[in-house]
C-alpha cells in the first residue's frame, strides 16, 4: 500500500495505537518474536486475512504461521517506484515474525466487507534474559455481510498456484476462485504440452473450502506473445469452468471457442485493449467482459503507455505525459464495453486481478453475483453469465430495475419504456457520485449527501425513473471520493429493452474504431499468420462493416 492510502485509511477509520514492551532479546539475538492473531471483532473467532507489517525504517516483514495446521503465503510484486504490493495472506491461525525493537505499522484487511484495521506497535528494547516475546490481537470488523443477502463474490483471473487457493479465498473472503491450470503464451501450442503452469492438471470438480467458499480449478488462458518462435503479440482470452482439457492451440480461434462452449465453459475477454480483442468478441462469442481487469490495482497505477495506440480519439480519455492516467485506463475499458454492447454483443461484466503477475492482491477487483437460496458454484456460474451481478474495486451495489436484477431483458411493444431503478450504493469511503447510463451515455447523476452510518459506511438509497426510447440498455455505476485521487468504482451489469423491429443502432464512431483496429491487424499479420487465422480477421471485419451500414 502506498503511504498516501494508509493515511487515508487512518483518517477514515481512526488510529489504533498499541504500545507493548518486549520482554526478550540478547546481544546475540537482537530480534523479538512478535506473535499475533487476527480475529472477527464480533464473534471473537480467528479468521484468515491479508497482513502488512512495515517498520518505521521502511522495511517490510513477512509473518509465518505459528501453527502446523496454518498457512502463510508471502506476496511481493513491484511495477514501479510507487507500485509496490508486499503482504502475507494468513489462514485463521496465530502468526509469528521476528523483528528488532522499533515502531511498526500492522495493517489488516479482508476483502471488501471488513473495515481495514491499522495498528501502531512500539516494541521497546528487551531486558537481558527476557526471551518470551510479545503478543498482539488484531480484531477486524465486518461492516456488511453480502452473502447473507444472497451476493457472492468471485475473482475470475488468478495466476496463483492451486495449493495457495484455500488460504486465499478465506483470507480475501472470495467465494469463487477460478485459478489458471493452463497458461499458453505461444501460438499453435497445445495447452497439454505447452503449459507454463508446471503443476499437474486438476480434476474438473468444485473444491469446497467451506460452505460458501471454494475453487473451480480447470481453467485456461491463451495469452499469445509469439508466433513461429518470434515476438508477435495477439492477445489474451480466458476459458473457465472446463470439464475437459483443451487440446488445440490458437489461432484460429473459433474452433477453440466452439469446443469450450460445448464443454460447458465460458469465455472472458481478459482485456479490451489486446490487439485481437475486436476480432475475438464476435467470432469466439465471448461471454464476459473484464470490466475491472488486472491493471486495476490497490497500489499506484503504472501501465500508462501499454497498448496506448489501441485507444480511440472519440473517447476523449484522460491522459498525461506518460499516457493513460488511472481514470483514463478505466474509462477506456468502460467505453470499449459500451461500444460492444451498442453493437449487439451482450457480454456481461466480470472482474479479475491476474493475481500472481501484477502488484495487486487477489480479489481486489471482484464480481458479485446474486444467488438466491443455497449457494452452489453451478448457480453462481448461471448468475454470472446471466448478468445478475456487479463488479467492484471498492463500493458495493444492490440495484434492481423495475424489480428485476441486472442482466434482465424487458420486451416492450411500445417505443418508450420507463425503468425504475431502486436500491443502494454503499462504501467505506464517501461516494462522489452515482451515475445511470443509457446506451453508454450518462443520463442521470446523483450527488450523494449521505452521512457516515453507525457501521462506518456511507450508504445512498436510489429511487430513480428514466425513460428509454426504443431498444437499448441501462446500467448503474458509482465512484468513491478519494483524497488520494485514486479511482474506486462499482458497475452493474446492464439491463436490456428490446422493441420488436427497432434494434439498437450502434454509434458510427464506435464501429469505425473497431474496423480501424482490425484493418491494422490484417496488415500486421500479413505473411506471419496462416491463412485460416487471417481469414478470421476478414470475417470479423465483414461483421463490423455490416454494423456500420446501420450505425448512426
Amino acid at each position: 500500500m502506498p503511504t498516501s492510502f494508509r493515511w487515508f485509511l487512518l483518517a477514515l477509520i481512526g488510529w489504533t495505537s498499541v504500545v507493548v514492551r518486549a520482554s526478550a532479546a540478547t546481544a546475540q539475538e537482537p530480534t523479538v518474536p512478535l506473535r499475533g492473531q487476527v480475529i472477527d471483532a464480533d464473534s471473537q473467532l480467528p479468521v484468515g486475512a491479508r497482513l502488512y507489517v512495515k517498520g518505521a525504517d521502511g522495511k517490510w516483514y513477512f509473518p509465518k504461521s505459528a501453527s502446523p495446521e496454518g498457512t502463510a503465503f508471502e506476496f511481493k510484486r513491484q511495477a514501479g517506484p510507487n507500485s509496490l504490493e508486499q503482504h502475507v495472506t494468513l489462514s485463521a491461525h496465530p502468526f509469528v515474525v521476528d523483528v528488532p525493537p522499533g515502531t511498526y505499522t500492522i495493517t489488516v484487511e479482508r476483502g471488501k466487507e471488513f473495515v481495514p484495521l491499522v495498528q501502531e506497535i512500539v516494541i521497546a528494547k528487551p531486558k537481558d534474559g527476557d526471551t518470551q516475546g510479545i503478543e498482539v490481537t488484531s480484531p477486524i470488523r465486518r461492516w456488511i455481510n453480502m452473502a447473507e443477502q444472497g451476493w457472492y463474490s468471485g475473482d475470475i483471473h488468478a495466476h496463483r498456484p492451486l495449493s495457495d487457493m484455500p488460504n486465499l479465498v478465506l483470507a480475501e473472503d472470495i467465494n469463487v476462485a477460478t485459478p489458471l491450470s493452463h497458461w499458453v503464451t505461444a501460438a499453435d501450442t497445445d495447452p497439454t504440452t505447452g503449459n507454463r503452469v508446471t503443476a499437474p492438471a486438476p480434476q474438473p470438480e468444485w473444491i469446497a473450502v467451506d460452505r460458501t467458499h471454494g475453487i473451480y480449478p480447470l481453467n485456461t488462458e491463451y495469452e499469445i506473445f509469439t508466433v513461429g518462435g518470434k515476438s508477435h503479440t495477439l492477445g489474451a482470452v480466458l476459458i473457465c469452468g472446463q470439464r475437459t482439457r483443451l487440446d488445440k492451440g490458437i489461432p484460429p480461434v473459433k474452433r477453440i471457442a466452439e469446443q469450450a462452449h460445448a464443454d460447458g465453459a465460458f469465455l472472458d475477454l481478459e482485456k479490451h485493449s489486446w490487439a485481437w480483442s475486436p476480432m475475438i468478441v464476435p467470432l469466439m462469442k465471448v461471454d464476459l467482459f473484464e470490466l475491472a481487469n488486472n491493471h486495476c490495482w490497490q497500489t499506484e497505477f503504472a501501465h500508462s503507455s501499454w497498448t496506448f495506440d489501441a485507444a480511440a480519439k472519440y473517447m476523449n480519455l484522460e491522459l498525461n505525459e506518460k499516457g493513460f492516467t488511472e481514470w483514463g485506463w478505466i474509462d477506456f475499458g468502460f467505453q470499449s464495453y459500451y461500444a460492444y454492447l451498442n453493437c449487439g454483443f451482450r457480454m456481461m461484466p466480470s472482474a479479475g486481478t491476474g493475481a500472481g503477475v501484477h502488484p495487486v492482491p487477489f480479489g481486489f477487483s471482484r464480481v458479485y453475483v446474486h444467488v438466491p437460496g443455497e449457494f452452489t458454484f453451478a448457480k453462481w456460474r448461471e448468475g454470472l453469465l446471466a448478468g445478475r451481478s456487479f463488479i467492484t474495486t471498492g463500493p458495493l451495489l444492490k440495484i434492481q430495475f423495475n424489480g428485476k436484477d441486472a442482466g434482465h431483458t424487458f420486451r416492450s411493444e411500445t417505443a418508450s419504456k420507463t425503468i425504475r431503478i431502486t436500491g443502494t450504493a454503499a462504501s467505506l469511503a464517501p461516494l462522489d457520485r452515482v451515475e445511470v447510463l443509457i446506451n453508454g451515455a450518462v443520463a442521470r447523476t446523483i450527488r450523494p449527501t449521505a452521512q457516515k452510518q453507525a457501521n462506518g459506511s456511507f450508504t445512498v438509497s436510489l429511487d430513480e425513473s428514466l425513460q428509454l426510447e426504443g431498444s437499448g440498455w441501462l446500467a448503474v455505476r458509482c465512484f468513491e471520493s478519494h483524497p488520494t485521487k485514486r479511482v474506486r468504482f462499482a458497475h452493474t451489469a446492464p439491463v436490456f429493452v428490446d422493441v420488436p423491429g427497432q434494434p439498437l443502432a450502434p454509434k458510427k464512431a464506435e464501429v469505425e474504431h473497431f474496423i480501424e483496429r482490425i484493418e491494422r491487424e490484417l496488415k500486421r499479420h500479413e505473411g506471419v499468420l496462416a491463412n485460416d487465422a487471417v481469414e478470421e480477421y476478414r470475417e470479423a471485419l465483414a461483421i463490423y462493416r455490416e454494423l456500420l451500414g446501420r450505425a448512426r
